[in-house]
């Protein structure tokens, strides 16, 4: 496992305990999972930007309920 330092100006710290204490969460745990956050972020707008693209080529189709349903 990686250890990482990370330095922090006093408000930087002051925030990180605030939202630790707040969140009932130390301030590891609450940097991993602010982290993960971002990464979801990043991946759904990277499914969007890819759908959006299609979208923009004319390559989107939508299907209405009636039509799933016969498919069935």
């Amino acid at each position: 496992m990686g250890v990482i330092s990370v330095r922090f100006n006093q408000q930087e710290e002051r925030i990180l305990k605030d939202l630790a204490d707040y969140y009932d969460e130390d301030r590891s745990k609450l940097l991993k999972k602010s982290m993960m956050e971002m990464y979801e972020t990043m991946i759904d707008r990277k499914l969007i930007d890819k759908y959006e693209a299609k979208e923009r080529k004319g390559k989107v189709r939508f299907h209405g309920a009636e039509e799933i349903l016969n498919k069935l």
